[in-house]
């Protein structure tokens, strides 16, 4: 039967891989068909994603991966800056099999580039930050940075982040690069800009402002040219000469065709 843990790891690797998208619904009934258990292990791999930051639930509408806020995403990036740039900071020297490690990662970044699976490119360009501590020798910051990576990854789907994939693998490649090399001064610099990049790519604010939404919702609705254009000229009509045939009428030729606007829907 599947653990909570396996689930929870499922769920984490789909965020990864940007298949859950922010506000994605996850119901209980559903995950325990799908893997088929109980709904309270369900219920205590969703709980457990609950306390990581990862889902969130309400108690009318169940339970949803998060939406987080733009100043959640500033948190999230500045937490990240913090526990890598500290990582490397307090490292003395990088052995031989955590660089061959690292470079075997990148191997298969490079591949996920130039194959067509979004999903698996995704979740290893996020990885290599995880697989960066684990090869360091500290899996406690691997758990909470692979936390931190699934939140990033929502927040580069909300945000709608411009950065480039390609651009990232280059920027993982130079930081190990330099961790190989033993400069692991530059390593942390590499790592600062990196993240840096991956932060300003975001269409966040520069201030947050609570008003944002009702207000441009609120905004005054601008008129169509032709609807607000009233210096038109009203249309002359011939009078009607009055008759008695019963023969029917010809089209008016001059009458202003049928409103064929069409009004889409939003697609959710």
């Amino acid at each position: 039967m599947t653990t909570a843990t396996e689930i929870s790891n499922r769920i984490i690797e789909a965020v990864m891989a940007q298949k859950l998208a922010p506000g994605s619904r996850l119901g209980e009934q559903q995950l325990a068909m799908l893997f088929d258990c109980s709904r309270t292990i369900v219920r205590e791999a969703l709980t457990r994603l609950s306390t990581r930051g990862i889902v969130t639930v309400s108690a009318r509408r169940g339970w949803y991966v998060i939406e987080p806020s733009e100043d959640e995403a500033r948190e999230a990036f500045e937490a990240r800056r913090v526990i890598e740039l500290g990582l490397l900071h307090q490292l003395k020297t990088v052995d031989k099999g955590a660089v061959r490690q690292l470079k075997a990662h990148l191997q298969r970044e490079k591949a996920a580039l130039a194959g067509s699976d979004v999903g698996v490119r995704s979740f290893l360009l996020g990885d290599f930050h995880v697989c960066l501590a684990e090869c360091l020798g500290n899996s406690l910051l691997a758990d909470t940075l692979r936390d931190f990576t699934a939140r990033t990854t929502l927040i580069a789907m909300l945000y709608q982040s411009s950065h480039d994939a390609a651009q990232s693998c280059a920027d993982h490649v130079r930081i190990v690069e330099a961790l190989e090399a033993g400069d692991i001064v530059h390593a942390e610099a590499l790592m600062s800009e990196h993240i840096g990049s991956v932060q300003s790519a975001l269409r966040l604010q520069a201030s947050t402002d609570p008003l944002a939404g009702l207000r441009d919702a609120l905004a005054p609705v601008r008129k169509s040219t032709a609807a607000a254009d009233t210096t038109a000229q009203p249309r002359q009509r011939k009078p009607r000469a009055a008759s008695k045939s019963s023969t029917p009428k010809a089209p008016d030729q001059d009458a202003a065709p049928a409103d064929a606007s069409t009004y889409l829907g939003a697609l959710l």
